[in-house]
């Protein structure tokens, strides 16, 4: 077998057999990636091992790779970094659910350096945590592709067909109010150091997150499949 090391973001596990289990990674050392861990769930195996395995935990690992196995698996695996909060936070773990099942069902491209760096600064985040799904959606969109075509500018709508922020309110439904133009442009720059200075309420958010949503709904349907966002919503 080939040997490797790497980082992984844990995005999904499946329970497979009795103590086993799938674990779907997004890795520094091929995108996505898929692993079978045998013996996690069992009493006499590797059960601590289970604990590394949660939504957008960050791992550090030595890979086996064989031709004759369809799926990847762990040599040694253990925790990318030492998380302070987003397990004991309530607003961070929900945070980090949604994150994950919105990357384990839409992103297929190399965007490791991003999720990453964004697990360690929701961790770390003091004030502003009820903005950070905003700006990882916002900063996701960017990077997948999908970033407004040209500059805002104050009073303009933005139109999730075109891709553009317009002074002029489209014709048809699929656009953006003048409100959630402003936020995608104020997210899009702001410092994920700095969300706790973006002043927002419940149903600021709520308009928001529902405007990203269609605008990810229009380029990639799996986003009306992540469960999560009920959950998200009743937190924030």
């Amino acid at each position: 077998m080939k040997t490797y090391k790497g980082r992984g973001i844990v995005l999904h596990t499946l329970k497979y057999g009795d103590s086993s289990m799938v674990v779907y990674l997004l890795t520094d050392v091929g995108g996505r990636r898929s692993y079978m861990v045998q013996g996690v769930r069992s009493r006499s195996g590797r059960g601590s091992k289970l604990a590394l395995f949660q939504p957008v935990f960050p791992v550090e690992f030595e890979g086996l790779e064989s031709p004759r196995q369809e799926m990847h698996r762990f040599r040694e695996v253990r925790a990318g970094f030492a998380l302070q909060s987003l397990p004991f936070d309530v607003r961070k773990s929900t945070m980090a659910l949604f994150m994950a099942e919105v990357l384990y069902r839409l992103v297929r491209e190399p965007l490791f350096p991003f999720v990453w760096n964004s697990v360690g600064a929701l961790d770390a985040m003091r004030e502003g945590v009820a903005n950070f799904h905003l700006w990882f959606l916002a900063n996701l969109s960017r990077l997948l592709g999908y970033r407004p075509g040209n500059d805002y500018t104050p009073g303009a709508w933005f139109d999730i067909r075109e891709g553009l922020y317009t002074p002029v309110r489209p014709a048809h439904p699929g656009v953006m109010t003048q409100e959630c133009a402003a936020l995608l442009d104020t997210m899009l720059s702001c410092d994920v150091r700095r969300l706790g200075e973006v002043a927002l309420n419940r149903e600021r958010r709520s308009d928001f997150l529902s405007a990203m949503l269609s605008y990810f709904s229009y380029h990639l349907e799996g986003i009306n499949s992540v469960q999560s966002i009920r959950i998200l919503r009743e937190v924030f």
